[in-house]
């Protein structure tokens, strides 16, 4: 009997490089602060955020995530037409098919790629990565493209009190290549879902057109949050996952150079950093200070930056951690590109 086959020998993956995509307008708190009734030190107190990007009617999404993809490719050394792969993680692409991830492949000029998108909202960069490291370790592709990226505002009722002042736009992305010797430069993935929680984080209507053919005048869909269940959930649940994707990349948390968690709310952070016990010399990404929560984009921006400000090194090892709507969680550790 005949049997199946895959590439010989041991093969592992690394991140090879990475790119960002900033919207060029800038928002900071006073008009938001103003537009829902609160201060703008509220805000800060309540965020970390002093500032963040809103992307205008020139930067609709496909174009936010091009620009990303095609900064990462450059930083890789990496021709579009090499890609095996094209994986999207968004929540806020309004067109249900085609997926975004095909519209961007056919801009960038990656046009043998496969092209699919990833539903795992502020999760979903981390879900993405995994399966793109589980792609090229299997041999079904040498260079994947994985990219977050949303455009929050569409999503987001700016007169919302609970979610107005958090949410921004932005891409960021990533090139996984194959190493054939079988090094690898990402660590396994601790994922899992708590569908107890669904309503934490949630949407306030349907999309599905048979529900919005009943009514027309249906409201608009937009997110909706309770913060303080992300906020309890998380910094209860999350620094264990983020010692188990340690453990299982083989290293302690006294080895991290660097952690990159999901921007979701500096206090989030500051509270798991703490509860993981991070050395002093940890670079801790901070960037939701002036970007914002851009969900599915946030660890790659973050990435982006702690590279670029010289705050981490190519090659040191970084702890990611995402979560959100689901509540779905995903973390690993990766050599930085």
């Amino acid at each position: 009997m005949s049997q199946l086959t895959r590439p010989a020998g041991p093969r592992g993956s690394r991140i090879r490089g990475v790119g960002a995509y900033r919207p060029a307008r800038t928002v900071g708190n006073a008009p938001i602060a103003e537009r829902i009734g609160v201060s703008e030190e509220w805000i800060a107190s309540r965020s970390g955020i002093l500032a963040r990007r809103f992307a205008g009617p020139d930067e609709p999404l496909p174009a936010m995530a091009t620009a990303a993809a095609e900064k990462a490719l450059a930083a890789a050394g990496i021709e579009a037409d090499r890609v095996d792969a094209v994986m999207v993680a968004t929540i806020s692409h309004l067109t249900q098919m085609p997926a975004l991830a095909v519209d961007v492949a056919h801009r960038l000029g990656a046009l043998r790629a496969a092209a699919f998108d990833v539903s795992a909202a502020c999760a979903g960069f981390c879900h993405a990565l995994a399966l793109a490291d589980t792609t090229v370790r299997a041999g079904d592709a040498e260079h994947v493209l994985v990219i977050g990226a949303d455009r929050m505002t569409d999503v987001v009722d700016q007169d919302d009190p609970a979610t107005a002042f958090l949410f921004a736009d932005g891409a960021g992305a990533v090139v996984v290549s194959a190493v054939e010797d079988g090094t690898t430069g990402i660590g396994p993935a601790v994922w899992g879902a708590d569908g107890s929680r669904q309503e934490a984080i949630t949407m306030t209507g349907h999309w599905v057109p048979e529900l919005r053919r009943e009514d027309a005048a249906l409201p608009w869909p937009y997110l909706a949050m309770t913060g303080w269940k992300v906020f309890r959930w998380a910094t209860e649940t999350l620094g264990d996952v983020g010692r188990t994707a340690v453990s299982r990349a083989g290293l302690t948390v006294a080895e991290l150079a660097a952690f990159i968690p999901h921007q979701a709310n500096l206090l989030i952070t500051e509270a798991l950093a703490k509860d993981l016990d991070l050395p002093g010399s940890t670079a801790i990404a901070r960037d939701i200070a002036d970007s914002g929560n851009t969900s599915a984009a946030s660890i790659p921006l973050a990435m982006e930056r702690l590279l670029a400000t010289g705050a981490a090194r190519s090659g040191d090892p970084a702890l990611l951690i995402g979560f959100g709507s689901g509540l779905v969680y995903a973390a690993q550790v990766v050599e930085l590109p």
